[in-house]
């Protein structure tokens, strides 16, 4: 099995009414901008996708507005659906309705029940995923900051050796450059049978870095995948030095994105034109503070100019 995680494959966020109903028509137009962004995929439903706060109901519906956007764009966009839950049975229950819904694949976070929890348990839940999904790609997401589940390195390689259809991990455990290049090395010894890649999240925050060691894009919810793509496509070519410069420029951008919550990446959202509301779901706080919103202001005209409009994909200049 050959792996099309490759690229840039935005985490998306979930709009809701301040009623806290699901703002399916912000959905549809904020997939629609990730297709015109030149993105190859977006993952729905991640935990920055405020899944723990929704219903089964709510997940079908997101996933029937992404299927059917990346149906009709007219070009390649793989629809990957975050199905993680405190049970194995459940998990492997909602990938398969992914998968009956139409979507491409499906990311799977471990959640802390033991502690620790036992490898051959963590194995367990990507094999009965694999068996309830045939031939569905799996996304193996490692990020230990939200699940408290350490993965080793062998434990990794371990899961991609024994479930051929896990084609890409989602490296998320600091510090990811070190992690990544152990992967590489295990997998010089012992190569997998499949195509795996790597990609890089937490907001891009050591994307550069990450880059040096052999990621193949990023899957994360940076509300800017236009800069992600370009960084991307530099280090791809050869030109690191054209990576890091990007990511020197935009760095306090992925910063000040990243602080804890979504309540930020939702108001970039809303200031790309793509939600009417940033709001969020309790218990979180419902929106960013007018402390957060005055300076993400002044940060976004420091990164942009004034004149710049951010409705829209950006531009080739904003990169030269």
């Amino acid at each position: 099995m050959t792996s099309f995680f490759k690229g840039v494959y935005p985490i998306m966020a979930t709009p809701f009414n301040p009623d806290e109903t699901l703002d399916l028509d912000g959905f549809r137009k904020s997939i629609a901008f990730m297709v015109d962004a030149g993105a190859q995929g977006a993952t729905i439903t991640g935990v920055l996708g405020e899944s723990n706060r929704m219903t089964d109901k709510e997940r079908e519906a997101l996933i029937r507005v992404a299927v059917d956007v990346a149906g009709t764009c007219g070009r390649p966009f793989r629809v990957c659906v975050g199905t993680s839950h405190a049970g194995i049975s459940a998990t492997a229950d909602l990938s398969q309705m992914a998968q009956d819904l139409g979507a491409d694949a499906v990311m799977v976070t471990p959640t802390k029940e033991l502690a620790p929890t036992p490898d051959d348990m963590l194995v367990e839940l990507y094999a009965r995923v694999a068996k309830k999904c045939p031939g569905l790609p799996i996304v193996l997401q490692d990020h230990p900051a939200s699940t408290q589940v350490h993965m080793s390195v062998p434990l990794l390689c371990r899961i991609v050796l024994e479930v051929p259809t896990v084609t890409c991990i989602k490296l998320e455990s600091l510090p990811t450059p070190a992690k990544i290049a152990q992967v590489r090395q295990k997998w010089a010894q012992v190569p997998p049978k499949q195509e795996c890649t790597i990609l890089t999240g937490l907001g891009a925050l050591y994307g550069g870095f990450d880059l040096e060691q052999g990621t193949e894009g990023f899957m994360t919810g940076f509300a800017f995948p236009e800069i992600l793509a370009a960084m991307n496509h530099a280090a791809q070519a050869g030109d690191m030095e054209r990576a890091h410069a990007l990511y020197a420029r935009f760095l306090p951008l992925m910063v000040f994105e990243q602080q804890p919550g979504v309540a930020v990446r939702k108001e970039l959202y809303r200031r790309r034109g793509l939600l009417k509301s940033g709001h969020v779901r309790a218990p979180a706080p419902s929106s960013v503070s007018p402390v957060l919103a005055k300076a993400l202001e002044k940060l976004l005209v420091r990164t942009f100019g004034s004149g710049c409009d951010l409705t829209k994909p950006l531009p080739a200049e904003v990169f030269t």
